[in-house]
């Protein structure tokens, strides 16, 4: 029963002190944190494919004009 008050006595002080709540926001903060992360991450992808495809179109427009040049 001495561990149910002191426990309880922890917690009620905690919450008074607002570290309680303090916690919670650093949790919520996190998360909303983490959808704008994968959404850069994804962009960060599909820009990282646009630059490798229009490297490779040039690569390839390169050599046909050099086949051409022959």
């Amino acid at each position: 029963m001495g561990r149910v008050w002191a426990l309880l006595t922890l917690t009620m002080s905690l919450a008074g002190c607002g570290l309680a709540g303090t916690g919670a926001v650093v949790a919520a903060g996190a998360a909303a944190e983490a959808q704008p992360a994968a959404q850069l991450r994804q962009t960060q992808d599909q820009v990282k494919q646009h630059i490798d495809a229009a490297g490779q179109q040039a690569a390839d427009q390169r050599r046909a004009a050099e086949a051409a040049a022959r």
